[in-house]
């Protein structure tokens, strides 16, 4: 058993290989959600959570769950999540508010966080639009051209008045997440986000594309936009990913990210905790920062008109 806050966790099966190449087991995975939890947890409270659990560890497959468990105890907060075709179709997703929560999906084996860019009180006015670069193939050519996606994506968002962040995806590219004041609804959202990720490709369609289809991509970086629609996810800062070595989706500066040796995977469970003690959180307070996409919109409109 192990006390956080005023609960009690029972942690099973702490020796069990989770990362079997790397040696972490079902304990280290506890014990790192529960030393960064003062850290994650402002990005996940009060959003609807998808948890990626791998019950006898990443060699084998895992699964996604949107469900909280029937077994969960009473005290995880649930939130309400209407299916958008078939609204009396409702799933009941965790809400991780504190670290108890946190610790107790970690002993269910989740793995990787997958977090709702909206409040659990208005499921269709998004508080953050997102940006999802993803390379062609692995190689430091590859991820150079994400990162010089990522880069020109924040450049227009910021003319568009907003204010871009970035984090490393933990797989093989990068995410940018621009904080909104929930002035608009998840499909002028999810509009706008293409409207972007369109007019970037444009000025250099030789690297990049927004084709949804891999053989129309032609070693392009695909920038997309579709995890801004209505229940979609992306990977929480901070979360560990189901790969070997349990690289982690980091938070990072705009400076580090021009960083030479900086790849997807280059902070990991092992390593991204002696980052947090160096500096803090880039994304602290990022809500502090949000910006109309209102607004947005309409300085959008003059490049495109132009």
């Amino acid at each position: 058993m192990i006390g956080v806050g005023d609960r009690m966790i029972e942690l099973t099966n702490e020796q069990a290989k989770m990362f079997p190449k790397a040696g972490l087991t079902k304990g280290d995975l506890a014990f790192y959600y529960l030393e960064v939890a003062a850290v994650i947890l402002p990005h996940l409270e009060d959003r609807p959570l998808t948890v990626e659990r791998f019950t006898s560890g990443i060699g084998r497959p895992g699964f996604i769950q949107k469900n909280a468990g029937e077994h969960y105890p009473e005290w995880i907060r649930r939130a309400s999540v209407p299916s958008k075709s078939k609204p009396n179709d409702v799933t009941e997703h965790v809400v991780c508010d504190d670290a108890a929560t946190l610790v107790y999906l970690a002993n269910q084996r989740c793995v990787t966080l997958h977090v709702a860019p909206v409040r659990c009180d208005q499921l269709h006015r998004p508080d953050q639009v997102i940006f999802d670069f993803d390379p062609p193939d692995a190689g430091e050519a590859s991820f150079a051209a994400v990162r010089d996606g990522a880069l020109a994506t924040a450049e227009l968002l910021r003319e568009c008045g907003l204010t871009p962040f970035v984090k490393t995806s933990g797989s093989k590219g990068l995410h940018v997440i621009a904080p909104l004041l929930r002035d608009a609804d998840v499909d002028e959202v999810r509009a706008f986000g293409k409207a972007i990720c369109d007019l970037v490709a444009s000025r250099d369609p030789a690297r990049f594309t927004t084709s949804m289809t891999k053989q129309d991509r032609e070693g392009r970086v695909f920038l997309d936009y579709l995890r801004n629609g209505y229940a979609q996810t992306v990977v929480a800062p901070y979360s560990v990913r189901p790969l070997p070595g349990a690289p982690v989706s980091t938070p990072i500066t705009w400076e580090e990210l021009l960083e030479p040796q900086l790849h997807a995977q280059t902070y990991t469970l092992r390593n991204v905790r002696e980052l947090l003690r160096q500096r803090r959180d880039p994304w602290a307070n990022i809500a502090a920062h949000a910006g109309s996409l209102d607004a947005a919109s309409v300085s959008l409109d003059v490049f495109l008109g132009s």
